[in-house]
């Protein structure tokens, strides 16, 4: 396992021959589903290589909420901290290596690190304030104004991940993006 949480808890490095046997590392291809929206989240995924969405179906159509890259840890939190189905499903989107814990070892892990309340407590705020500026977002800034900002922002994204998906997670369509694209391509702003 890569150093999530060596970093900010030292104290899981100095016991990691205690607790090593708690995690699996996988290695998945692209477009496998992890999680299916309406099932519970039953382990986290921390990323070593690779790329994740969390999206859901609306009425057919696939809404992209979130992706995740390396050094990113990703479950549905909700699904996974109030064991209520998932409102989303996880997905790969490239060759992905993972490491694997399950709800229990993780709780386990929570009891003995009580840093690890801290840290957890502090990725859970990082994903409030990421949705409460995605919804934000959608609200108040049209379609090119959210794709400019996500040039800023998130270039990773608009390297790694298809049209179609950023269409998605922009809330528009790939025909409305190549649009935007276009008509920004002449700007000198362009990204």
């Amino acid at each position: 396992m890569n150093s999530y949480f060596y970093d900010s808890i030292p104290d899981i490095n100095d016991n990691w021959e205690k607790i090593k046997t708690m995690f699996t590392d996988v290695r998945v291809p692209p477009k496998t589903t992890l999680l299916k929206e309406g099932d519970i989240a039953t382990c986290l995924y921390f990323i070593n290589q690779g790329c994740l969405r969390l999206w859901f179906n609306d009425d057919g159509r696939d809404i992209t909420f979130q992706f995740f890259f390396e050094q990113q840890g990703v479950s549905s939190y909700e699904s996974f901290y109030f064991n209520e189905p998932s409102l989303f499903n996880l997905e790969t989107l490239e060759f992905s290596h993972l490491t694997v814990i399950k709800k229990d070892d993780y709780q386990k892990l929570l009891n003995m690190f009580p840093q690890l309340k801290e840290y957890s407590t502090q990725i859970l705020a990082e994903r409030f304030v990421h949705y409460n500026k995605l919804f934000l977002s959608r609200i108040k800034n049209s379609p090119q104004k959210r794709y400019i900002e996500l040039c800023s922002q998130k270039s990773q994204i608009l390297e790694r991940i298809p049209h179609h998906y950023i269409a998605s997670y922009l809330g528009i369509t790939p025909v409305s993006l190549s649009r935007i694209r276009n008509k920004l391509s002449s700007d000198i702003n362009n990204c």
